[in-house]
Parts: C-alpha cells; sequence; structure tokens
C-alpha cells in the first residue's frame, strides 16, 4: 500500500516519523540515554537486526529527542519517498530514475517558515545546546552534522549546492566541515577564495528526507538538490532566503547553523567512524579542513535531532548511498543509450559505492562488457567504483543468491575479468594508503555467458504445468500462507519463446 494514501504527504522529519509510526516502524526509548557513545551502541545494535527507525526522548542533559536509523530497511526508504514498501532497492533505484528524468521542479519561497520560531544570534550562540552525538571511542569528538547538509552557492551562477559533508563540533560557534576535494562545495569555495571573500554556508539537520537523500545524490555541476527533491515529491520544496547569509534554505528544518567560511582557515578535524567501516581524519596526518564560524542559529519550537550512526555496514548511509546512486547510475546509462540494461545494484554491503551490479540482455558479441565500461564511464561510476560485475538479463542485478551462480558458472577468470589500471578515487577508502587515495585501479567481471558462443551450455528448467499443479496444492502439502511459485516461475521455468507474428 502507497504510504500516501494513509498519513498525509511528508514534508519535514515530524511528518517521516509520523509516517514511520502509522507503518510500525518508528520505536520510541523513553529511558534516559547517554549522547556519548550509548545513543551509537544502541542505534547500531539495532540496525544489526533490521530494527526499526529510533527516537531518544531523554537524551542525558537535554529535552532535545535525537532521531536515528531512519533509513536502515528498504521499506523506511519507501516511505520517505512516498512509495510502496513493498519495492526492493532495485526497484526503487529505478522510480527515482523514472522521476528525476521528467521535468525538474523548483523550490517555492514561503513568508513564515517555521525554521524561524527561534533565532540565537551573538554570545548567545552555542552549539552545544543541541545534543549532537559522540559516536565511537576513537572519533575526535561530537559531530553535528551526520543526517543533514552544508548549503552553499556559487557567487557567479547562483546554483545552490545541498552536499552531505561531515560538521565536528570545534567549539561553540564553529563546526568543521569536511569538504572534499572535488565535490561541488570545494568548486564553490575556490571561487570565494579566488575572490578574497568569506563564503556563506549554512549547515543543516532535520528535514523533509528527500532533501538528506538528494544531497548524497551525485548530480551533475549546476543543479539544485533543491529541484531534484521537488521533482521526488512531485511538488515544489518550501523555503526561504536568509537576510544573514543570502542562501536559499529549507523552510521546514528542524535545526540551521549559518555562517560563513573563510577559504584559507583550516583547522585539525576528527577522527571521524566514517561509512567504509574504518575512521578517517587523523589529525597530523590528513589534511585540515575548513571551518564553519556560525552567526546566526535557526531552529523550530521543539526542535529533534536526526543523527545517524555512520560506521561499517549496513546503515543509513549505506541504503542511502546504494539507493541514489543506484538511481544515477541506472540514469547514466540510459542517457548513454547503452541497450538491453535490464536492473542495476549498487550494494548497501559495499558500502553503497565500490561494487556495482548490471543486469544485461545481450545483443551483439562483447555487449556485457561494454557494459561494464560505461558504468566506470558514467557520471556516478567514474568516482570510487572499484569493481563491475556484469550478469545475463535472467538474473536480477539485487539477488545475490543468482549473482554467486552466475560468477561460479559462466565466469572465467582469464577470459572474463579486466582490470583498468587509474581511475578516481575517494580519499576515504581505507583499501589505498593514506597518501596515495586519488587513485584506485578497478576491475570489470563479466558473469555473461559469451554472446557469440554457438554451443551454450544447457541450463536445467522445471516443468511449468507440474510447478502450477505445486502452486494449486501449496497447502495441501502443510504449508500454510500464499504459494510462493508465482513469484518464482520465471526465475525455475525455461523462458517462453515468443510466438511468430501470422
Amino acid at each position: 500500500m502507497n504510504a500516501r494514501t494513509e498519513v498525509r504527504p511528508i514534508d519535514d522529519l515530524r511528518s517521516y516519523m509520523a509516517a514511520l509510526e502509522a507503518h510500525g516502524q518508528l520505536h520510541r526509548i523513553r529511558t534516559e540515554v547517554d549522547w556519548k557513545y550509548e545513543l551509537c551502541h544502541i542505534s547500531k545494535v539495532n540496525e544489526e537486526q533490521k530494527g526499526p527507525a529510533l527516537l531518544y526522548e531523554n537524551v542525558k542533559g537535554y529535552d532535545i529527542p535525537v532521531f536515528t536509523s531512519a533509513f536502515t530497511t528498504s521499506q523506511r526508504l519507501a516511505i520517505a519517498l512516498e512509495q510502496d514498501p513493498a519495492l526492493s532497492m532495485s526497484q526503487l533505484s529505478k522510480k527515482w530514475m523514472e522521476l528525476t528524468t521528467k521535468q525538474m521542479i523548483k523550490p517555492a519561497f514561503v513568508d513564515r517558515p517555521a525554521v524561524m520560531e527561534n533565532q540565537i544570534t551573538g554570545d548567545a550562540i552555542d552549539i552545544e545546546k543541541f545534543p549532537s552525538p559522540w559516536f565511537y571511542p576513537d572519533d575526535g569528538g561530537r559531530f553535528f552534522v551526520t543526517a543533514g547538509y552544508l548549503v552553499t552557492q556559487d557567487p557567479d551562477t547562483g546554483w545552490t549546492n545541498l552536499g552531505t559533508y561531515r560538521s565536528q563540533v570545534l567549539g561553540k560557534g564553529i563546526l568543521g566541515s569536511q569538504i572534499i576535494k572535488g565535490k561541488h562545495g570545494d568548486m564553490h569555495m575556490k571561487k570565494y577564495q579566488e575572490r578574497g571573500e568569506l563564503m556563506p554556508a549554512a549547515a543543516v539537520v532535520g528535514c523533509d528526507p528527500v532533501l538528506f537523500l538528494a544531497s548524497s545524490t551525485l548530480v551533475s555541476a549546476g543543479i539544485d538538490e533543491y529541484d531534484v527533491a521537488g521533482s521526488l515529491r512531485g511538488r515544489p520544496v518550501p523555503v526561504f532566503k536568509s537576510e544573514v547569509t543570502g542562501l536559499t534554505l529549507p523552510a521546514n528544518a528542524e535545526i540551521i547553523a549559518e555562517g560563513f567560511i573563510d577559504p584559507n582557515e583550516l583547522m585539525d578535524e576528527g577522527p571521524f567512524g566514517e561509512y567504509t567501516g574504518y575512521y578517517s581524519g587523523n589529525k597530523g596526518k590528513d589534511y585540515p579542513k575548513p571551518v564553519l564560524r556560525i552567526k546566526r542559529i535557526l531552529h523550530r519550537n521543539n526542535p529533534v535531532m536526526w543523527s545517524t550512526t555512520v560506521g561499517k555496514p549496513i546503515n543509513d548511509i549505506h541504503m542511502i548511498q546504494s539507493l541514489n546512486r543506484t538511481a544515477t547510475l541506472w540514469y547514466d546509462l540510459e542517457t548513454m543509450k547503452v541497450p538491453g540494461i535490464q536492473s542495476v545494484y549498487i550494494p548497501p554491503e559495499a558500502c553503497g559505492r565500490f561494487w556495482v551490479v548490471v543486469s544485461v540482455k545481450q545483443m551483439y558479441p562483447g555487449h556485457s562488457n561494454h557494459v561494464g565500461n560505461a558504468v566506470i564511464a558514467s557520471t556516478t561510476g567514474h568516482y570510487g567504483v572499484k569493481g563491475v560485475i556484469t550478469v545475463d538479463h535472467d538474473i536480477e542485478a539485487d539477488d545475490w543468491d543468482r549473482v554467486w551462480w552466475a560468477l561460479a558458472t559462466r565466469f572465467d577468470p582469464r577470459r572474463s575479468a579486466q582490470i583498468i589500471d587509474r581511475g578516481r578515487s575517494t580519499p576515504l577508502d581505507p583499501g589505498l594508503p593514506i597518501s596515495a587515495r586519488d587513485i584506485t585501479s578497478r576491475i570489470i567481471l563479466d558473469a555473461c555467458t559469451p554472446f557469440e558462443w554457438k554451443d551454450k551450455p544447457n541450463e536445467i528448467f522445471m516443468d511449468r504445468a507440474v510447478l502450477q499443479k505445486v502452486s494449486d496444492r501449496w497447502n495441501q502439502y502443510g504449508f500454510t500462507g500464499p504459494s510462493p511459485v508465482a513469484g518464482m516461475i520465471h526465475r525455475l521455468t525455461r523462458p517462453e519463446a515468443k510466438k511468430a507474428k501470422a
């Protein structure tokens, strides 16, 4: 059932939590919980068990609740997108691709943004008034932004970027910002540096979940994530223009810390337990980071803090990256006119980034290899991807049992593996030495039976009529519930030949 039919449309964090609660996907913790380590550890254990989203209503020393585990399951991602919770990750990503290939929807400016119910300025500024968690034992401190984004703007064109850059609390009025080189926020910052100007910036926590999803998405330079979020919602995102920074900001955010970044002011930041399952940001080893000096804090009445545990897979961040990178890669391949694409998947188990699986209906010799090379040449796949697996059209890209079977029975290491020596990497990849993380090698594993083979292996299939008999008698065998045969018949029986036209 579509979430949209059961609850009011989602336009902020509160309506998302209400939708989760309506679906039995939210658990409230009323026992006092320490923001240092304990909150994260509870959340992580819950996420390992595929548990519900959590709302900590009694955080030690605070009267502000903390929300975690927002997207740990595909069902919750579907609810966030107002889609059918029964959709798989690959199906949900296809829906994302379809929605965002339509016309983008510009945001709508509103007169009374909810986030301006409270304003903190001057000596009263203290970001520690909010319960930013301290996640893991070797973290460098508390992190205000983990489930949020930094808003910046191109000084020449006005292009607004929402970038998911972590922000550590470095002082009452200072937030560290990990703006990785080459990211859109870095492009903006370089322009301000060339001008000799401060860069307006705003750290946003707690918002319509599609804004967080869009901020984590690899979109082309010049495209506003507000427009992407609008296309996903099918309606404009409500925004307002700040008189302090001039930035376009989300009207329904829970908390916004806005101010300015001096591109020439850098501070040590981290370490932080990253989505790779390893720490990054080691003081004295990694490059220092820009800092946001806060000029104003905005927040709603009774604000809600939204955080994510990050850390080892699988948690919110891996699910987000799996969803939106799968969607953008599917869009890339469609745009590149690569034929025969059946399904695409960037699994959350691979941190939602490093490995790709694509199912293809082969039409010519080398077709499956064409697909593998297209992936690593795409906007999405060129950054950080280390491996691509291609499988035939009879296997869904997210069906791991069959993907492994294809690697076992349709793959020959000498014939089917292709190594590319150089490609763009992420500085967060722990599989590379800290001093050399700009470049990675890649591998394409072609787990397809070669199109040009005249004598192909004879695959085992079941008899369709007998399977139908089994389906009809399912409950007579002592099984309870509906027969699973209908959902399996395309996998277990020989594809029916198309009838020739008379």
